[in-house]
């Protein structure tokens, strides 16, 4: 997924991009390298965003913000049960009425004095699903959130299909509006 781009700054799904080959997460205006490993399917191969295969996963903090050693930050993992997908935005996670009930893994509130967040949690099924970290300010309880979607497992075609159906949407257009239905009837009414 992190792959080399011209462009400085791409915008994914939610609070992560890519930026200068290295996966940013945005919390708030607060940012860290945000980076999914699977050690034990593909040894040291760094993921932004989604996940290839179900098993053990790894996804690490690495604080580009100071401000973040001092803050509790909390991770948490929910199915995305809405099928809210890749536009998954905070304003959609907080109407769940009962978030803990779409919860498949959460990691209490901790800080990371040595600039690093770690979490780990075993996919076990493939899916759609919606992660939330949440940082809290302890001086006036400020909270920061970042939305990120992401998929486990499976083809990620993204929108080539539809880039397909459109295309042959637009050549059979063309077709009828420069008389192929015309000559093929002509040709058959012969």
């Amino acid at each position: 997924m992190c792959s080399l781009c011209l462009c400085t700054n791409i915008f994914a799904h939610g609070g992560v991009f890519l930026e200068e080959d290295v996966c940013v997460i945005q919390i708030d205006f607060f940012q860290a390298h945000f980076t999914i490993y699977q050690p034990q399917i593909t040894q040291h191969k760094e993921f932004c965003e989604d996940i290839p295969e179900i098993g053990d996963t790894l996804f690490v903090l690495e604080y580009l913000h100071d401000g973040l050693r001092e803050m509790p930050i909390d991770f948490r993992i929910i199915k995305d049960t809405q099928k809210l997908g890749r536009f998954a935005k905070l304003e959609d996670i907080e109407k769940i009425e009962n978030i803990n009930s779409h919860t498949v893994f959460y990691q209490a509130p901790q800080t990371g004095p040595y600039g690093i967040y770690l979490a780990k949690y075993d996919f076990l099924e493939e899916g759609y699903y919606i992660g939330i970290v949440s940082a809290e300010r302890l001086s006036d309880g400020k909270a920061y959130t970042a939305v990120f979607p992401f998929q486990v497992g499976g083809n990620n075609w993204g929108y080539i299909p539809l880039i397909i159906i459109v295309a042959i949407f637009l050549q059979l257009n063309y077709w009828l509006l420069n008389g192929g239905f015309a000559r093929l009837r002509k040709t058959f009414s012969s």
